[in-house]
């Protein structure tokens, strides 16, 4: 009987699916890296998300793989290029959670014009600070939104009802505001010089890395609030930083770090996270943006599908 090994939580049907077609599913979600590379040659297919990655070494140790299961997004952790010459299919999901990392990046956004933890912890302190927590709107506000695939599309249909004008770019694509009537298809300058919100919805490549750095923020408005739920890296965290103090940024909403592995954190970093922890006008969160109830059963749902079509 052919085997996938699963690395990561799933929702039960993908097992169940996985069973269908006549796969036994091996479950270990909290299986380390070290591990997978351990096992991985008894398998025809593997589930993973973003812990286990899968390089040209990972790819050779697994000699029988037919297939790769990516839960999401986030394709740089896969060596597609030397999966597509080894003739390993590989499956994405991003569709099953870009409305969970839209949501996210809406909820984060109407947390900072509204100061709601900081105002949540002071009247939990029995502290009434009504003047100090006064927020503003973002109806009237121009957002631009930088990669327009699946979230980025997904988070201008939430902004679509807001009362503000939509700025989209993406480098690879022409004519995708079609079915979008509030969004105009612009160039990246223009949403530099004009965006007073910003969200970024890219993968992490060697052209994204830092993108978002000094020579970006000049560009920029003063004051232009910064979202992102796509890749760590994408942004120059001590740039951003530099930006937050002086003003230039108004505000940021992060999902995502340039390292989110808090244990390893040299000295350099601890120092820069905690500047950054210090800014009342930044919301984090832990890098679960499409991490909801409905999406694990939509990742779920959308990955067996794509593995039950390549497998015809």
């Amino acid at each position: 009987m052919r085997k996938v090994l699963v690395t990561d939580g799933v929702h039960p049907l993908l097992l169940e699916g996985l069973e269908a077609l006549g796969f036994q599913c091996d479950y270990h979600p909290k299986i380390g890296l070290e591990q997978v590379r351990g096992m991985v040659a008894d398998y025809e297919g593997i589930i993973i998300n973003s812990k286990v990655l899968m390089d040209k070494a990972m790819l050779d140790e697994g000699k029988k793989l037919e297939f790769v299961g990516r839960l999401g997004s986030g394709m740089e952790i896969i060596d597609l290029g030397y999966a597509a010459q080894k003739g390993i299919a590989i499956h994405g999901a991003p569709e099953g959670n870009c409305n969970a990392v839209a949501e996210h990046a809406l909820g984060m956004l109407l947390a900072l014009a509204n100061n709601f933890l900081q105002a949540d912890r002071e009247v939990r302190q029995k502290n009434w600070k009504r003047e100090k927590n006064r927020g503003f709107e973002i109806m009237g506000r121009t957002v631009g939104v930088i990669g327009f695939g699946h979230t980025g599309s997904q988070f201008a249909q939430k902004m679509s009802g807001m009362g503000v004008e939509i700025l989209a770019y993406d480098k690879y694509k022409t004519d995708y505001t079609n079915n979008f009537e509030q969004v105009r298809e612009t160039t990246l300058e223009d949403i530099l010089a004009n965006a007073d919100i910003i969200s970024l919805h890219l993968p992490f490549t060697p052209e994204t890395k830092h993108l978002v750095n000094s020579d970006f923020l000049k560009k920029c408005k003063d004051g232009v609030i910064f979202i992102n739920t796509s890749r760590g890296n994408v942004a120059k965290t001590k740039d951003l930083i530099v930006g937050l103090r002086s003003g230039k940024v108004g505000g940021a909403c992060l999902d995502v770090f340039e390292n989110e592995k808090t244990a390893t954190f040299s000295q350099e970093e601890h120092t820069m996270y905690d500047e950054l922890y210090e800014f009342e006008n930044v919301i984090l969160t832990p890098h679960v943006a499409g991490w909801t109830k409905e999406s694990l059963q939509r990742l779920a749902e959308v990955l067996l599908r794509k593995i039950t079509e390549g497998l015809k």
